[in-house]
């Protein structure tokens, strides 16, 4: 895969944290960490997509009568109560 130099900016706080991700040897550069934070987070993007789009499938089939709002709700509530959250 091609790889893009980038240029970033961050804090001294994520600056000591990317330095002690990197001291625990797991890490060869802050690049590895940052670039294993952008696709924890694209899947994270592409889970919610996809339980919008679970939602948005049961509000329209009349199967329920809440919006995806409120059943979206009732997810996180029931995932809180179940520890995944």
């Amino acid at each position: 895969m091609a790889m893009v130099k980038k240029s970033i900016t961050v804090t001294d706080q994520q600056d000591k944290w990317l330095q002690s991700q990197m001291a625990t040897g797991n890490y060869g550069t802050d690049s590895e960490i940052i670039r294993e934070a952008l696709r924890e987070k694209q899947m994270r993007m592409a889970e919610v997509e996809a339980i919008r789009a679970k939602l948005i499938a049961a509000e329209q089939s009349g199967f329920t009568e809440k919006n995806a709002q409120e059943m979206l709700a009732e997810f996180k509530e029931k995932a809180l109560e179940d520890g995944k959250l």
